[in-house]
């Protein structure tokens, strides 16, 4: 008998609920194959198997919270595949019907069609598009099922033997009805990150001593420049310059002057960081996630730029490993490519520091006593820990994210 056990996630994460198994009872899965997802408080995972058998127990049901250690299925390695079979026992049959049951030939044995081979991303989206994997063509070298073809496979042309009414109808609604008042309404059970999401944020309101200031930026010098550039920086470096690599440049250079913005507060002690991990909030399908460009200080613009497009195209697809999550230093958070025009955001602890940019507007400015020009702005706004950052260093911190960035030539000294 072998144990298939829930691994060591992460130093802080210590349970998961079973997703989705990828194997089922009579099933023979060799040594490295996935065999369940787990949902975690960050990011979804597969577990492998260390060894090669045939299932013969499942312990675990999907919905089920599960905890590092735990053993969650059973191996046998004597027992050849499909032999095991999850059937309900039956009733113990009289002499007659043994002797006609003895007589009458078994029934060939149709072989089970193989499981592919799918990121969780993908059976994510299979499911909840109500689509088998198994029907699905990978464009995938080796074969492993993405997303995008998940994405592809809805564009084929629904056929007469099964009609689009009843691909539909097979998928239950989760809508109910509030019997009280006779209204339409719908119950969802929150995702576990989802949950976690709320939880770290009414923690960090509760403990951290939360303070917002503000400024506004003159965009028009980043804008020129951009303009200028962007054609001769993408067939450089094939990646697009956009406004995160000069915030991010910024934030780099503001905390190297202000470090206690770099901190966090680990019991009565202040941990200084003299590493800058510059965390990017996305908003991912399932939640808020803030993945990390690593060493930011030590990147160009267009490492900064790519790190950016990468981490975010993971988060979109699910597929964040939690190495990416981990670790970050600062955070900055983007609420002006939904529209925001201005928020406070909230500190994604043990952080002490966050900057929030904003929607980009056209305001008429004063540009001394004489003129007034229209010029777009944004507003910014930095959200800090006030037990270690005084008012005084918050507020020359985000003066001098605004000095750097109306004059970005800057950068390339400071940042």
């Amino acid at each position: 008998m072998i144990e298939i056990k829930v691994p060591d996630l992460a130093e802080s994460i210590t349970e998961g609920t079973i997703l989705e198994w990828l194997v089922t009872i009579g099933d023979k899965v060799t040594k490295g194959e996935s065999v369940v997802e787990l949902e975690t408080d960050k990011v979804n995972l597969e577990v492998n198997t260390e060894y090669s058998g045939v299932v013969t127990k499942v312990l675990k049901e999907p919905g089920d919270t599960v905890e590092v250690g735990d053993v969650i299925a059973i191996l046998e390695d004597n027992v050849a595949e499909g032999e095991v079979q999850a059937v309900p026992a039956a009733p113990e049959k009289s002499e007659k019907e043994a002797v006609q049951h003895a007589s009458t030939p078994p029934a060939p044995e149709i072989p089970k069609a193989a499981q592919p081979i799918a990121s969780p991303s993908a059976r994510k989206l299979a499911r909840e598009l109500g689509i088998d994997l198994r029907q699905v063509v990978s464009s995938d070298p080796l074969g492993r099922i993405r997303p995008h073809d998940v994405k592809a496979h809805t564009q084929i042309p629904v056929t007469k033997e099964e009609p689009q009414s009843e691909k539909t109808s097979s998928k239950p609604s989760a809508k109910q009805v509030d019997h009280e008042n006779d209204k339409p309404m719908e119950r969802i059970k929150m995702s576990r990150r989802r949950q976690t999401i709320a939880k770290r944020l009414v923690e960090v309101q509760h403990t951290a001593a939360m303070l917002t200031t503000f400024n506004e930026v003159d965009m028009t010098a980043i804008m020129d420049l951009r303009k200028k550039r962007k054609d001769a920086f993408f067939e450089k470096h094939d990646v697009r310059l956009g406004f995160m690599s000069f915030f991010t440049k910024a934030v780099v250079a503001a905390l190297k002057k202000y470090p206690l913005l770099n901190a966090e507060i680990q019991g009565d002690e202040l941990v200084i960081k003299k590493f800058y991990d510059i965390g990017i909030a996305v908003a991912a399908p399932e939640g808020l996630v803030v993945p990390v460009v690593r060493d930011a200080n030590q990147k160009s613009f267009a490492e900064i730029e790519r790190d950016i497009s990468d981490l975010g195209k993971k988060a979109r697809d699910n597929a964040l490993s939690l190495k990416d999550l981990q670790g970050g230093t600062f955070t900055i958070t983007n609420g002006g490519v939904f529209g925001s025009l201005m928020s406070t955001p909230i500190l994604n602890a043990p952080q002490v520091g966050i900057l929030g940019m904003h929607k980009i507007q056209t305001r008429p400015i004063a540009i001394d006593n004489d003129r007034i020009e229209n010029r777009p702005m944004m507003y910014i706004a930095l959200s800090y820990d006030h037990r270690i950052v005084d008012g005084k260093e918050a507020v020359s911190f985000l003066a001098m994210i605004k000095e750097l960035l109306e004059d970005p030539e800057s950068l390339l000294i400071e940042g």
